[in-house]
């Protein structure tokens, strides 16, 4: 037996999608780290790259002088650059100190950079040799967040795609979910329970919060991407066997029951235990939401493309929400994990893919939105011309997935014209 979801309407099934390829400006896939490393807890992400990519995560990061955070740079200096050095022979020495220094670290990523990428230094031979030195202590994996590469979401999608050929293969034949795409741990178990009350346990999540838990994987395997970014992850995860479930993403009251219902569809779980399990919290998000609809019903908003996560959240905000997009740009539109998400747009709304930065300022300053959701690096600038603006990073470091996150969420899109409200007294 199935419980059908009920959703609205479909308003954009079929979009027209403008194509940009321009300049760019977004954060790279480096940035990752700094949600990253939170969560796994016992792993370490050693940047190889330059002062930059070093002076890159402490603002990202916001990291003080005293503090002990889980990443840092392998600088590159002018002789490694000019090939007067082995770089292979000088990582090596960066890793034993690291390790010495740091016994608590069991899981090692060497993350690739512009420059790393320039000299064609090998971060995967480089990662498996040393595995071998220091296995089984330390896992050593490589991954690419370099800007030439990647935008700064994709710093995790190749983080966890990584992290797939090490997932342990399924022991028997019972059938698993598993979760992908790191959510904060108040929201992972928030979803555990969620599921357990579905009856639902054989649940995983990957990336685990610590490397020693890694999730097994097998033929009977269902994934639920709790992000929309994860490309490389569940393309390397199909390639173990493992089967993708559609669904819209878990944003809001809406998109959170939209997205526990296909994993509930695709295991056979009872209508009656879904409701059960889900109407009360789905009730206290709605409830939640009711002072931001007031607030920000009728209100324009436009997306730059920074996150993948414009589409999911502009369904969010226009269908629970009120608020009008404009257009919403994004980095790239996979249509097979947004086959939920787009037919939930408002019809004939603008959706561009890719970036032209200097174009799209245009349209903005154009329309004039009451919001424009970008990156840091526009925001200062589109301030001082009297828009308001979100910072589309804040949505990455913030737990924003889930029934309890949906006014948290709502409040991040509110706080900008609280703040331009304030300033203008």
């Amino acid at each position: 037996m199935r419980t059908e979801a009920a959703l609205p309407k479909a308003g954009c099934a079929e979009p027209v999608v403008l194509r940009e390829r321009g300049q760019h400006e977004v954060f790279c896939g480096l940035t990752g780290i700094v949600w990253m490393h939170r969560k796994i807890q016992d792993a370490f992400f050693l940047v190889v790259g330059s002062r930059t990519c070093a002076h890159l995560m402490q603002s990202a990061a916001g990291v003080m002088i005293f503090a002990e955070p889980r990443f840092a740079t392998a600088v590159m200096e002018e002789r490694d650059l000019a090939g007067m050095a082995d770089a292979n022979e000088e990582l090596d020495k960066v890793v034993s100190r690291l390790l010495e220094r740091r016994p608590d670290i069991r899981m090692l990523f060497l993350v690739g950079s512009c420059p790393s990428e320039v000299i064609k230094l090998d971060l995967s031979k480089a990662a498996a040799r040393l595995s071998r030195s220091y296995a089984p202590n330390v896992r050593i994996l490589s991954y690419s967040g370099s800007g030439i590469e990647t935008t700064f979401t994709e710093g995790e999608d190749r983080c966890l795609a990584a992290l797939v050929p090490e997932l342990p293969e399924a022991l028997n034949d019972a059938p698993a979910l598993l979760v992908v795409g790191a959510l904060a741990d108040v929201v992972e178990d928030q979803f555990a329970r969620l599921f357990a009350a579905m009856g639902l346990e054989n649940v995983g999540f990957l990336p685990p919060r610590r490397s020693s838990a890694l999730p097994a994987i097998g033929p009977n395997t269902k994934i639920l991407l709790a992000q929309p970014f994860l490309t490389e992850t569940a393309r390397a995860l199909a390639e173990r066997g493992a089967t993708h479930i559609p669904a819209p993403f878990p944003l809001g009251a809406e998109g959170t029951t939209a997205w526990l219902l296909a994993a509930a569809n695709a295991f056979g779980v009872d209508p009656m235990a879904f409701r059960a399990a889900t109407a009360a919290p789905k009730a206290r998000a709605e409830r939640a939401l009711e002072p931001f609809r007031e607030a920000l019903s009728g209100k324009t908003i436009f997306f730059m493309p920074d996150s993948q996560l414009e589409i999911p959240l502009a369904r969010m905000l226009s269908r629970e929400l009120g608020m009008v997009p404009i257009e919403i740009g994004t980095p790239f539109i996979h249509r097979a994990h947004l086959m939920q998400e787009m037919p939930m747009l408002p019809e004939g709304v603008a959706i561009s893919e890719g970036q032209d930065v200097d174009r799209q300022l245009d349209r903005v300053r154009a329309a004039r939105p009451d919001l424009t959701v970008c990156g840091l690096g526009l925001a200062n600038p589109l301030e001082a011309e009297g828009l308001t603006t979100k910072w589309s990073i804040e949505l990455l470091f913030t737990p924003i997935q889930g029934y309890d996150q949906a006014s948290d969420l709502a409040n991040l899109f509110a706080r900008p014209f609280d703040r331009r409200t304030r300033l203008r007294v």
